[in-house]
């Protein structure tokens, strides 16, 4: 019996390779037909095992192997999550806790190894998923990379601490779920990448929003140490752009208020609740309890801060930004009914002078200018930027700065009846799917010639720094390194790509107290 079974195993084995089938970890994948430009996409690869039943809230435990090949050509469920974003996801097949898998689009001819591009997405550490129609990687995969994207849990599927679970783990740790997702499917990637054309030493992982924070992270993180040679971050990072990190305490105070939430549930009754009572404590008012990172002591012993300033970050070339009007959609979250005035003698006190010359009230157009920048700067500059000193000041790998300034053309009703006839500019998220090179993906944004010069160009210097840590190239405006203490000069990309002096660097300094 044993021998007949060894025997179909190696048959079917023998089948796959001949018809073209990877072996990963885990068994055989059929091997997808190449488009028109060469391009094999391999859509839901689990990289991790399911993280259901008793293995809820536990770190991502090995793949279980599966018999034969398995199919390539479709996508896994995304992650369970509220419904945010209703046009980000109608090609995924629903949602699921059993969705920790991946993705990989490779143009590689055989015998090839190209660099990797991992990218991380955002949505708030609370949705979104790796299958996105503006994460598809046909055309950045066009530039000669391996596109790879992935799921991670999310919210307090992602995020949770409790004391049971810091007892169970090895490490006396527990609440990072998500950040040690990313980490297993960084160690899927170095383990399997090669099978499917990319080079496991050329990995540069990369994110936007809560992905540019879990960039970030990473770089902290010890458990990563290795698993990547570059980093790319969009619009945040853990300098602050989720505020005060919880310690280890905090996330387990914060994980008892969800179990009493729950009549009081121990460990193994939370882990007999459904993913619908889940999804449903979740979304109920009142409970207040953050589902983002923590200080666990294991994947995250020390903040960001801490960790660039002893030198212990993984010390990989970084390339960060944000865009100009990230602040367009904050607006209301930083000054609610507040005046800009109010809120600047509010925050700076005997300060408020010096800061309404950065941010300027003479006119009404000024004032509503000041607000979005006032309000972006808050929001997602300082932290990018913060991130982008750390490690030009405490690291030897360089970094590259940028601002995104192309504002997309998007329909008068893109962010809802209420805003219509309302210009977002260069919004939050604006600069995906120029680096991804295909900002016609949504289908409705009005795109013109810039729009396809901008995209070109992004998408070439994000592959330049995949393929080099440098993301100069011929045919590109030269990208100095950026020296704030220096030759403080970042790239504006938009209508004129260009290296100009910061024009953003007096008020980071002030908002960072003179730093």
């Amino acid at each position: 019996m044993i021998r007949r079974a060894l025997l179909l195993a190696l048959t079917l084995t023998a089948l796959a390779t001949s018809a073209g089938a990877q072996q990963v970890t885990g068994g055989m994948l059929v091997s997808p037909t190449a488009d028109a430009f060469g391009i094999k996409a391999y859509k839901g690869l689990p990289y991790a095992a399911p993280p259901i039943g008793d293995l809820r809230w536990k770190p991502p435990a090995p793949v279980v192997a599966w018999a034969g090949a398995r199919p390539t050509d479709r996508f896994a469920p995304n992650c369970l999550q509220p419904k945010v974003y209703n046009d980000l996801d109608p090609f995924t097949p629903g949602m699921s806790e059993d969705c920790l898998y991946l993705n990989v689009w490779s143009p590689a001819k055989p015998g090839e190894a190209l660099p990797v591009f991992v990218w991380i997405h955002g949505g708030g550490y609370a949705a979104g998923s790796g299958a996105e129609p503006r994460h598809d990687g046909v055309a950045l995969a066009k530039k000669g990379v391996v596109v790879v994207t992935l799921n991670y849990r999310l919210g307090p599927l992602g995020f949770f601490a409790h004391p049971e679970l810091t007892r169970e783990s090895p490490h006396q740790a527990s609440g990072d779920q998500a950040l040690a997702d990313m980490i297993a499917a960084l160690r899927w990637v170095r383990a399997n990448i090669a099978a499917l054309g990319g080079d496991p030493d050329k990995v540069t992982i990369a994110g936007e929003s809560a992905g540019s924070d879990a960039v970030s992270r990473l770089m902290i993180s010890p458990q990563a140490k290795g698993l990547f040679r570059g980093a790319i971050g969009e619009s945040g990072s853990a300098f602050g752009t989720l505020g005060a990190d919880d310690t280890l305490a905090g996330g387990e105070a914060a994980g008892l208020r969800l179990a009493k939430a729950f009549g009081g549930d121990d460990l193994a009754a939370l882990r007999r609740r459904s993913s619908a009572e889940i999804l449903a404590m979740w979304t109920a008012p009142g409970l207040n309890v953050p589902y983002r990172p923590i200080l666990d002591g294991w994947i995250l012993p020390q903040g960001a801060a801490e960790t660039f300033a002893a030198h212990r970050q993984n010390d990989v070339p970084l390339l960060t930004g944000w865009n100009r009007d990230e602040g367009s959609l904050m607006e209301g979250g930083v000054f609610g009914a507040a005046s800009l005035s109010d809120t600047l003698k509010a925050r700076f006190g005997d300060r408020a002078a010096e800061a309404a010359k950065l941010y300027p009230s003479d006119t009404p157009d000024q004032t509503a200018r000041s607000r979005i920048t006032f309000a972006g700067d808050a929001w997602m500059g300082l932290p990018t930027w913060s991130w982008a000193v750390a490690q030009t000041r405490t690291g030897k790998a360089p970094t590259y700065l940028y601002r995104f300034d192309q504002a997309p053309k998007v329909p008068e009703d893109w962010f809802g009846a209420g805003n219509r006839g309302k210009s977002f500019g260069a919004f939050h998220s604006a600069d995906i799917v120029y680096v991804f090179n295909h900002p016609q993906i949504t289908g409705t944004w009005t795109i013109d010639a810039t729009d396809r010069r901008v995209a070109d160009q992004m998408s070439s210097y994000w592959v330049n720094f995949v393929k080099s840590g440098d993301p100069n190239g011929p045919g590109l405006p030269a990208w100095p390194v950026y020296a704030p203490d220096g030759d403080a000069r970042k790239m504006l990309i938009g209508p004129r790509t260009g290296a100009v002096a910061d024009p953003d660097l007096a008020r980071l300094r002030f908002l960072a107290g003179g730093r």
